[in-house]
């Protein structure tokens, strides 16, 4: 938190930056948030989450293995399952909950699951979709036999995971997919972070005599109408004589 206050605002021996991102703890996320009248910061980051989508296809075992991953990562950790159909929605809470009875991070694991996790029954996948544009999770595992073609109605996600194989830890390690990613619904508005947070855009405009000249009353009018009489009064000044 300390090397984020030295980087917004600068010290003796630390220059100031333009942008700080990349993943960090509570702590760091709250610093950042903190700086934003500063310089320009990503997504803020909050506990990790992922939300499966799964059908006939999935292996319980498997889905059940997804959400435990991202459990022992915080207490605060979301871990959330949409399942078709009553008998593979129970299928996957049972493995669930053996899984957890077991786990080497035991503690955070049943603190995350008892705070923020759940599996929902769902009847037709076309129900699912609704939910994860509004849920708009960090990590979305499409356990589907149609995976491939489900990516095509995903509208909010920071990164998504197509097919029960594309395991979330693939992603963390080794696939190379950025995996800085936004969570507690900003996939709605933020992407993962990439070369483009480090990119600006500027505009420019270029005005010929003849079109200063055919703006220069309507500009006047619009202006005189907020009450901006040296808007006006600049661009009526380039009327043709």
């Amino acid at each position: 938190a300390g090397a984020v206050a030295a980087l917004a605002y600068g010290t003796g021996s630390v220059p100031r930056v333009d942008r700080i991102v990349g993943p960090g703890n509570a702590y760091v996320a709250a610093a950042k948030l903190q700086v934003v009248d500063a310089v320009a910061i990503d997504a803020p980051a909050g506990p990790s989450e992922i939300l499966v989508v799964a059908d006939a296809s999935a292996r319980p075992d498997a889905v059940a293995r997804e959400l435990l991953a991202q459990a022992e990562h915080d207490p605060d950790a979301c871990c959330v399952a949409l399942v078709l159909g009553a008998s593979l929605a129970q299928a996957v809470k049972d493995e669930v909950e053996r899984q957890a009875r077991s786990a080497r991070r035991g503690d955070i694991v049943l603190s995350a699951l008892a705070g923020r996790g759940a599996v929902l029954r769902i009847d037709s996948l076309d129900e699912a979709w609704p939910f994860v544009a509004d849920f708009a999770p960090e990590h979305l595992l499409l356990a589907t036999a149609t995976a491939a073609e489900d990516v095509a109605r995903v509208r909010n996600a920071g990164t998504v995971f197509v097919g029960q194989r594309a395991s979330v830890a693939f992603g963390d390690y080794l696939t190379g997919a950025n995996h800085v990613l936004p969570t507690a619904g900003l996939a709605r508005a933020y992407s993962g972070l990439s070369v483009l947070d480090f990119y600006r855009w500027t505009t420019w405009q270029r005005v010929t005599p003849e079109a200063a000249a055919a703006m220069a009353d309507d500009v006047g009018t619009l202006a005189d109408s907020e009450g901006l009489f040296a808007h006006a009064d600049a661009a009526r000044a380039w009327r043709l004589p």
